[in-house]
Formats: structure tokens, sequence, C-alpha cells
């Protein structure tokens, strides 16, 4: 799984995510970009998962980018025990996604093929995606 190798703080604050992305909102790297329309965290099995179905469906064809990582680590108290007594330890990492932010790109193939491919990864994803082409945005 994709993890921050060092961490300033252990734990964080969860945050808030109310604006829209001004960073991260562009196609840099490749043709196709698969964008959210909602803001969520992403786990770090959720975007594995996505890196898998990217690197089965572009095996020869195509390349793929990753453009979120999880940085924030989410705690969680284990089942049965009381309120109280701290935070509970980290549990897994999570990347915060902003409504606009372009999460995976690809280069290399038609646009048919690049549609069907984030079809299926954003079938992996707890957010509404949306695929934008760099040429015709």
């Amino acid at each position: 799984m994709l993890a921050p190798k060092k961490t300033k703080h252990r734990k964080q604050f969860r945050g808030t995510y109310k604006r829209l992305a001004t960073s991260g909102n562009e196609v840099n790297f490749g043709r196709f970009g698969l964008i959210s329309k909602k803001a969520a965290w992403i786990t770090d099995r959720q975007i594995e998962s996505c890196r898998v179905v990217l690197s089965r469906e572009t095996r020869k064809i195509g390349r793929y980018w990753l453009r979120i990582f999880p940085h924030n680590p989410y705690t969680k108290k284990p089942l049965e025990v009381g309120m109280g007594s701290g935070k509970g330890d980290v549990s897994h990492y999570v990347a915060t996604v902003l409504p606009g932010t372009v999460m995976f790109e690809l280069d290399g193939i038609i646009p048919t093929e690049a549609k069907r491919i984030f079809k299926k990864v954003s079938h992996k994803l707890p957010v509404a995606t949306l695929v934008i082409d760099k040429n015709n945005e």
C-alpha cells in the first residue's frame, strides 16, 4: 500500500475540504484525465486497486500517472473500546480530493479506450468522476 516514508506528526486532525481544487486541477502529463466531481477521502487501498486496473489495461499500449498520494493518517480506535482515553492508532492513510482534482492521467490511447479504462477505474472510487481531454477542455 501507499504510505508516506516519514511524517512530521504521527496523528493529524481531520480538517475540512469545502472549496474547489486550485492546484492539481489541470492535465499535465498525459492527454486524458479523470477528475473528481465531489470532495472525498480516497484510501490507500482504493488508489492501489485503481493502479492495478490502469496497469493491466495499459500494459503495452499506453502510459498512466497517479496524481494523488495518501499523505493524511486516518486513526481508528479498536472495536469494543470505551469512549475517552485518547485518540486511536493510525489505521491507514488517505488522500484528500477536492472537486476538480485530476486523480489519474492516461496517454498513448485512443479516446474510446481511455473512456472505457476510466469507467473501470471509477468503479473503484467512492466519488463521482468525469473524464476530460487535454485538447478539448
